[in-house]
């Protein structure tokens, strides 16, 4: 637990991350968390506004068994399906989390206090499937201050539309490639025009667009590594953030455009960019180099307790680190690009394997629990 001592000395730089504009989102949920006071703890402590899931961090928590003996018990005896067993424990989660930053989500007059749960990553290539498992989501949790992930793949951009169509808060995850960020600020604003159109208040939707980060540079780095020279080893961890700053200059340039200031008419919300996957995966960066380096107003940073944990130690906090930044990014990809590394089919594999990864630990989940049911008499089928 954290003591009085480790807040006075390390709170700084999380204020100033938030006072620079970036909203702090913890990537992690667990039953343990939540009962334990240490998710309430992070938010007084650690100027913690929002948590993201996803079926690895369900997977882990879940799978652990820690905190949901007494739940798999009266859902074995109930005889439910491991399927119902899976969502009913993963939407009380973040019931109770909501329901913990529910004082945040009042006082920032929603744009923060948000819960994200993740649609069945099995359905990320089926528009009408998704569209359906995020309504029932929404229904399930029943609390406003959930937000419904939509991965960003060609057939979940319709999904985004309809759903936010239906004034219903989207996060829409695993984008990798400027392309397709600018396909989901695009479904964005169809679904706000949408639910305009069906008399909807666009001042109750919320959305964040989860750009991942640091995927990128291990991908990219491994293909620069590979190629062995000095000019490709001077761009190793370039990419990533070059990237990241210019879906930032997207961001920017889509909202602040006529389509968007006629709905801003209409008291709609931008669509924050959301830094993801901002854990360092090489051990030779600085662990809160996808933090330090992608300061920007009207930004998420969703990190692993780590991460949160290092930016508070040790974070270098120093303004913007992200708008003035356009022609070095630009210039950092082309250069990654001229050495016959493809942006294109790297972001596209990028995509696939996340996809890939969130089924694979979604199966992983459900069969802990199958277990779990068995193990108490039930087949959970």
């Amino acid at each position: 637990m954290i003591t009085v001592t480790e807040v006075t000395a390390t709170a700084g730089a999380l204020k100033r991350l938030s006072d620079e504009g970036v909203s702090i989102w913890l990537d992690d949920l667990s039953r343990k968390r939540i009962e334990s006071g240490n998710l309430a703890e992070l938010v007084d402590t650690r100027n913690v506004v929002g948590v993201t899931t996803n079926p690895s961090i369900f997977q882990a928590a879940i799978g652990s068994g820690e905190g949901y003996e007494e739940q798999l018990a009266d859902l074995a005896v109930r005889k439910v399906t491991v399927e119902e067993a899976v969502r009913m424990m993963t939407t009380a989660d973040v019931r109770a989390a909501a329901d913990i930053l529910r004082p945040v989500y009042d006082a920032t007059e929603g744009r923060d206090g948000r819960v994200s749960i993740e649609v069945d990553p099995r359905l990320a290539h089926n528009t009408e499937a998704t569209i359906a498992e995020a309504k029932q989501l929404a229904w399930l949790v029943d609390r406003s201050n959930v937000m419904i992930k939509i991965p960003a793949t060609q057939a979940g951009l319709p999904a985004i539309t309809e759903v936010i169509g239906e004034g219903i808060s989207v996060n829409v995850t695993l984008i990798f490639s400027l392309e397709r960020y600018r396909e989901v600020m695009d479904a964005y604003l169809a679904g706000l025009e949408k639910a305009r159109a069906a008399g909807i208040d666009l001042a109750t939707i919320h959305s964040v667009a989860s750009f991942f980060v640091s995927r990128v540079d291990s991908e990219i780095d491994k293909r620069l590594t590979a190629i062995g020279t000095d000019e490709a080893l001077a761009l190793k961890g370039k990419a990533a953030l070059a990237n990241a700053r210019l879906a930032y200059e997207a961001y920017e340039e889509v909202f602040s455009g006529d389509r968007w200031t006629v709905l801003a008419g209409s008291k709609a919300n931008k669509q924050r960019p959301l830094w993801a996957s901002t854990g360092v995966k090489d051990p030779s960066y600085k662990d809160t180099l996808y933090v330090d380096e992608l300061v920007a107003p009207g930004t998420v940073n969703t990190m692993p307790e780590a991460t949160l944990n290092a930016t508070a130690d040790h974070g270098d906090i120093h303004g913007d680190t992200v708008t003035g930044d356009y022609a070095q990014a630009r210039a950092d990809l082309d250069a990654v690009e001229r050495l016959g590394i493809s942006y294109d089919v790297v972001v596209k594999q990028l995509e696939d394997e996340g996809v890939a990864k969130f089924e694979v630990a979604w199966q992983d989940l459900l069969d802990a629990v199958a277990k779990s049911l068995s193990s108490k008499g039930v087949d959970g089928e």
